[in-house]
């Protein structure tokens, strides 16, 4: 499986590095030969590999700066779709705003995604694997192998969404999945059908949720309980599953309020701690654990002082802002003139109308933000959508609609609405609610539905064709919509078929 699971040892070492901590650790054995035998003796050394596995989630990956963990992916999820705009032409991300990323076997997101995800795989597999026979309490072992767990859960999750077809509920769902990779000694591992990669994921988190039971964490970089319910009901509302998303998603928020107005008009910054309606997020120590013009914040805040900000601030597309209403606090996330009155700009810093202060670093000089990988908004969209969807239950889904709706406009009223009204109610909010926070390519295509991408000129709240390579519409069930896996992948293991050209 590509020479990253290939040469394990030298994964772990990169990891373990990352983590800066414990040099005692690291000196244990010459520097490219630390054995994940080692990682797994003592719970100790468990926690220093678990470590590395949450901050290799902002690491920068390869050696160019737009591959920095899963902020890129985030990323790449919505310039795949229609509400994230770039307003100016010095785009990085340009094969995947143009939608030829996913028809290359050697574009470099293509492969950044797959190496990304199974480098998470192969580490979490260590612990997974080995942390049962580790020197340490066994509430250790736990706390070590259920956040392991999530994270192998989590992994095949992204990659199932992006290199093969989507879950369909009214079918078998034998079409090629992914390679679910539960070990690191099986390197050349054929894909597992559609169905067989979400049974097994699922596996993963109801153990993981078992494990997790009760236990409390360090920091919310780290994963408890919640944070394996939530993904739960993120998968059963992939998969279909209404009840199953319902209740997991309403036992993962308890005990997580929702932002105040003041809080949420002030954007998201570098305060995910303090911030109760944050579940889950990476938090980027200053210092070495930074990495200025390639950290979040360097490509979707508003402020900080960097080229890819200062040309190509990210915007909303006008139609959905035109949905927001007037009262509503999540507007103000946005400014229509572009201005930005309350943020500290310099001159160099472009202009466009509908640019974004949703996401601020704390300083222009520090691309610091802590990465949102999950908030309990997310939660009562799902509940709101699931119940909605699954027929007789338009009370349930208006009412969970209303308790997350009326924090963000004080105006707002219970919805009256049923039926796909009411359905397409919910998804307007949680197009808004969730914009710029990785969900929108998956949430088309998990429904099946067309890209729509409204064109116009320059400063007009919309994408410009030459930006996006004049790909304005793709039709649902187009071969684009499921990414070529890389060539590097099929040239080193001959039990992966491709998918079609």
């Amino acid at each position: 499986m590509k020479n990253i699971i290939i040469k394990l040892t030298l994964v772990l070492l990169l990891i373990v590095v990352a983590t800066g901590c414990d040099k005692e650790f690291l000196e244990t054995e010459p520097t490219n030969q630390v054995s994940a035998d080692l990682a797994v003796e003592t719970t100790a050394n468990g926690m220093i590999l678990l470590n590395g596995l949450h901050r290799s989630l902002y690491h920068k990956f390869y050696t160019r700066i737009i591959f920095n963990g899963i902020g890129s992916q985030l990323i790449i999820n919505e310039l795949a779709g229609e509400d994230f705009v770039d307003t100016g032409s010095n785009n990085t991300w340009t094969t995947v705003y143009k939608w030829t990323a996913s028809t290359s076997d050697t574009d470099l997101f293509t492969d950044f995604a797959w190496s990304f995800y199974y480098h998470l795989i192969a580490n979490a597999n260590i612990l997974i694997n080995g942390i049962d026979g580790a020197t340490g309490s066994q509430a250790e072992r736990d706390y070590i192998k259920g956040q392991a767990l999530v994270y192998r859960a989590f992994a095949h999750y992204q990659l199932v969404q992006l290199f093969a077809e989507r879950y369909d509920q009214e079918n078998v769902n034998d079409q090629l999945g992914i390679p679910y990779k539960l070990n690191t000694e099986d390197l050349l591992v054929p894909r597992d059908t559609v169905e067989k990669v979400y049974e097994l994921l699922n596996a993963d988190l109801d153990l993981a949720i078992e494990l997790l039971d009760g236990k409390s964490r360090l920091n919310k970089s780290h994963i408890t309980k919640p944070i394996a319910l939530g993904i739960k009901a993120r998968v059963a509302l992939t998969q279909g599953n209404w009840n199953v998303a319902i209740a997991n998603a309403t036992e993962a928020y308890q005990g997580f309020d929702l932002m105040s107005q003041e809080t949420y008009a002030a954007g998201f910054k570098s305060d995910s701690e303090n911030n109760p309606e944050f579940m889950w997020a990476s938090q980027i120590i200053a210092g070495d654990q930074a990495i200025p013009f390639s950290d979040y914040g360097a490509w979707v805040s508003r402020n900080f002082n960097g080229n890819a900000v200062r040309g190509n601030p990210r915007a909303i597309t006008k139609v959905l802002y035109d949905e927001i209403s007037a009262t509503d606090v999540r507007k103000t996330l946005w400014d229509p003139t572009g201005l930005h009155p309350d943020v500290e700009l310099t001159s160099n810093h472009t202009r466009h109308p509908y640019t974004n202060q949703k996401f601020l670093v704390l300083d222009i000089a520090d691309s610091r933000i802590d990465i949102p990988l999950m908030r309990a908004a997310e939660m009562y969209l799902i509940v709101a959508e699931a119940n909605a969807r699954k027929g007789g239950a338009d009370g349930e889904a208006a009412q969970a609609l209303f308790n997350l709706i009326s924090t963000r406009d004080l105006d707002y009223s219970l919805s009256t609405n049923t039926g796909q009204a009411l359905i397409d109610e919910i998804m307007i909010h949680r197009r808004v609610e969730l914009w710029g926070e990785g969900f929108r390519f998956y949430d088309l295509k998990r429904l099946n539905q067309d890209l729509v991408r409204e064109v116009g000129p320059a400063d007009t709240g919309a994408h410009q064709a030459s930006f996006i390579g004049n790909v304005s519409y793709v039709p649902a069930g187009d071969k684009r919509w499921v990414f070529l896996i890389p060539k590097s992948e099929i040239d080193a293991n001959p039990l992966i078929e491709q998918n079609p050209l």
